[in-house]
């Protein structure tokens, strides 16, 4: 699976200076640097390199400084990564090759060229936005069959463990999840019952949504106090 080719690409990534996370925006790995504004490094995961993975990197160059793409190598050298005209599209578009032995190991097939063009700065201002926003990296990158554990979605399953230990009301959920009223009233997910105006309550599907991403929320002290949407 795509999955397993995140871990040494993102320390492939991390080691030229990046902060990494997976699924971000459609993006199988996007890298952000330090400074304002950042650089961005976006690479999409397959497990061998075909035309729909220089597809993907094309429609992801409108967001990116550097595009890469990344895929495991063949054991008998008969993979595209052999093929010269493959690797000579990569080179005329600026988008860089990465593969992948059996044993992790990356190496550099055809380096990137940056910074590439952009013609779609709001692409790029979500993808930094919704990086930027997530805790962590909560999602393996080249995931496809479970849902991406998005900004919007940690911020929920944190309404939803404060629900849990006994808050009720949006605003003492303010300081882990500034949105928690909006999130509250949206429900989303439907995980929360409305008791009252500003009161809420975790329903069954929220306990399971617990069970399934667990997260912590410290709540120190007793009355929760009154509040509202």
């Amino acid at each position: 699976m795509e999955t397993s080719l995140y871990p040494p690409v993102k320390a492939f990534l991390e080691a030229a200076g990046y902060v990494v996370k997976g699924e971000v925006a459609s993006c199988d790995v996007v890298g952000l640097s330090d400074g304002e504004p950042p650089v961005v490094v976006v690479c999409e995961l397959k497990m061998s390199f075909n035309l729909e993975l220089i597809l993907q990197a094309v429609d992801r160059a409108a967001m990116a400084d550097e595009v890469w793409i990344a895929a495991k190598v063949s054991a008998k050298g008969r993979g595209r990564e052999a093929d010269r005209r493959y690797r000579d599209l990569c080179r005329r578009m600026g988008i860089g090759m990465l593969g992948i032995s059996d044993t992790g190991e990356v190496s550099v097939i055809v380096s990137s060229v940056s910074p590439m063009p952009r013609t779609n700065p709001k692409r790029r201002t979500r993808l930094v936005r919704e990086h930027r926003k997530r805790q962590g990296d909560p999602a393996l990158g080249g995931a496809t069959r479970s849902p991406i554990m998005t900004a919007y979605r940690q911020q929920a399953l944190i309404c939803a463990s404060a629900l849990q230990q006994g808050l009720a009301r949006p605003r003492d959920m303010k300081t882990w999840a500034p949105q928690a009223g909006r999130i509250l009233l949206d429900n989303v997910y439907g995980w929360f019952d409305r008791q009252g105006k500003g009161v809420y309550a975790l329903n069954e599907a929220g306990e399971a949504a617990l069970l399934r991403w667990p997260q912590t929320v410290v709540v120190v002290g007793g009355d929760a106090g009154e509040g509202g949407e």
